[in-house]
C-alpha cells in the first residue's frame, strides 16, 4: 500500500510553536505516512528539528501578494504530487488556493494563532477571506476550543473544524535533571530562586512587561533571577530594558534542561494558541502564571495548576509570581499536578493520532480532482 504523501504549507519555517508542532508531527508520524514542507518564503532554524531527508521546498515570495506567485506555487504542488495539502495559518493561506489550481482537492487548513498585527483574530479582511476560501478546504484543524469556536461562530467556515491539542513527551524528553546545572551556568548560589520565559521575542509575548514587573519582584527576593530564552525582534529592546538579575540566553538547543532548573515559569503573551512552553513547563513539573488568553485557560485552571492573569496587568502578574515565590510547598504541588494534567491530555502521542485521523478521513472521501 502507498504511503499517504502530506505536504506541509506555510510561511516559513523558522523558530516557533507552529514549526515545533509540525517538527513533531513529522517525528512521530506513522509509516503510512509521507512528509514534505513547503515554505512561501524561505526555510529556517527549525529544519534543524528534523531529519535531513524532510524534502523542504523554498519559494522566496517576494513582499505583498500577486497572481504570478500563487501560479508558481501552485505548479510546485503539481510537481510534488501530494495527496494531502495542509495550509497553516493566514502567512500559508495562499498554499489553499494554489492547491486547488493544482488539482488537488483534499486540502485541510490550520489555524494555530494569531500574530501582533491582528492579536485577536478580528480582522474583518480576513475573516471574509477565510470564510470564502473554507469553501475549497475539506477539514480544519485548530490547537484550542478558543480558536475552534472563532471559526465557527465568527468566521463561520464552511466546513467541519477539529480541535487537536499540542503534545510534549513527558517520559523521555522531558527527563527532570539535576536543578543546579543553569546555576552553575550562570555563577549562581544553589539558594537562587529561577523564574524564566521561553518564546520568540516578539511584542505579542510581552517579554518587556515581565522585566519590568520583574524590579518589584527583586527587591521582594533579592535572590531570585528572572531566565528569558528566545530570539526574535524584541531583543535589542529588551537587552535596552535588561536590569539586575535578568539574564537572555538567546536561543538554545537545550531548553529542557533550562525548565528543568527553573522553579517558576511564566508567560505573559497579549494571545496565544496553545502554548507549547506552557506545555513543556508543566511537563517538566513547574508551576505557571500566564496571561487569561487563548486557549491558555484549556490547560491551566487557576488556583489549581497555575494563575491566570489578564494581559498587561502587571500588579496582578507580579502577585501572583509571589503568591508562588513565597510558597513552596504550592509550587511543588501544583507541578505535580500539570505533569498529571500534560498526561492526560497532552501526549504526542494523541496529537498525531488525531491529525493521521483527519488525513486518512480526508483522503479517503475525496480524491484528486
Amino acid at each position: 500500500m502507498s504511503k499517504i504523501r502530506v505536504l506541509h504549507v506555510l510561511y516559513s519555517f523558522d523558530v516557533g510553536g507552529l514549526e515545533k508542532g509540525i517538527a513533531t508531527l513529522i517525528n512521530n508520524a506513522s509509516p503510512e505516512f509521507e512528509h514534505m514542507i513547503l515554505c512561501l518564503s524561505h526555510s529556517g532554524e527549525s529544519k534543524q528539528l528534523i531529519s535531513d531527508d524532510i524534502p523542504i521546498f523554498e519559494l522566496h515570495k517576494p513582499p505583498g501578494n500577486s497572481v504570478s506567485f500563487c501560479l508558481k506555487l501552485a505548479k510546485s504542488i503539481y510537481r510534488i504530487q501530494p495527496d494531502i495539502v495542509h495550509t497553516r495559518n493566514w502567512g500559508g493561506i495562499d498554499g489553499a488556493i494554489a492547491a486547488r489550481l493544482a488539482g488537488c482537492s483534499c486540502v485541510v487548513h490550520g489555524e494555530h494563532g494569531w500574530d501582533i498585527d491582528d492579536p485577536h483574530g478580528s480582522s474583518l479582511k480576513k475573516k471574509l477571506v477565510r470564510r470564502y476560501l473554507s469553501l475549497g478546504i475539506k477539514e480544519f484543524t485548530v490547537v484550542s476550543q478558543q480558536i475552534e469556536n472563532w471559526l465557527e461562530n465568527d468566521v463561520r467556515v464552511f466546513r467541519p473544524v477539529n480541535c487537536i491539542y499540542n503534545g510534549v513527551d513527558i517520559l523521555s524528553d522531558y527527563c527532570l535533571v539535576e536543578k543546579g546545572s543553569l546555576r552553575k551556568e550562570l555563577n549562581l548560589s544553589d539558594s537562587a530562586t529561577l523564574v524564566g520565559t521561553v518564546g520568540r521575542l516578539d511584542p505579542i509575548k510581552d517579554q518587556a512587561g515581565l522585566i519590568s514587573a520583574f524590579v518589584t519582584i527583586k527587591k521582594k527576593i533579592p535572590q531570585c533571577h528572572l531566565i528569558v530564552v528566545g530570539d526574535g525582534s524584541e531583543k535589542e529592546n529588551l537587552e535596552n530594558i535588561t536590569t539586575d538579575g535578568v539574564h537572555l540566553l538567546g536561543m538554545r538547543s537545550d531548553v529542557m534542561d533550562i525548565l528543568s532548573s527553573l522553579d517558576l515559569f511564566v508567560l505573559p503573551s497579549l494571545n496565544e494558541g496553545i502554548s507549547n512552553t506552557i506545555l513543556e513547563a508543566m511537563a517538566a513539573g513547574l508551576p505557571v502564571v500566564a496571561t487569561d488568553v487563548g486557549g491558555t485557560p484549556e490547560m491551566i485552571q487557576s488556583g489549581y495548576n497555575g494563575f491566570l492573569v489578564q494581559p498587561h496587568d502587571y500588579p496582578a502578574l507580579i502577585d501572583a509570581q509571589l503568591t508562588y515565590l513565597l510558597n513552596p510547598q504550592l509550587m511543588r504541588e501544583h507541578g505535580v499536578i500539570n505533569r498529571s494534567v500534560v498526561k492526560e491530555k497532552f501526549t504526542i502521542q494523541k496529537m498525531v493520532s488525531e491529525y493521521e485521523s483527519v488525513w486518512k478521513r480526508v483522503v479517503n472521501t475525496f480524491s484528486r480532482s
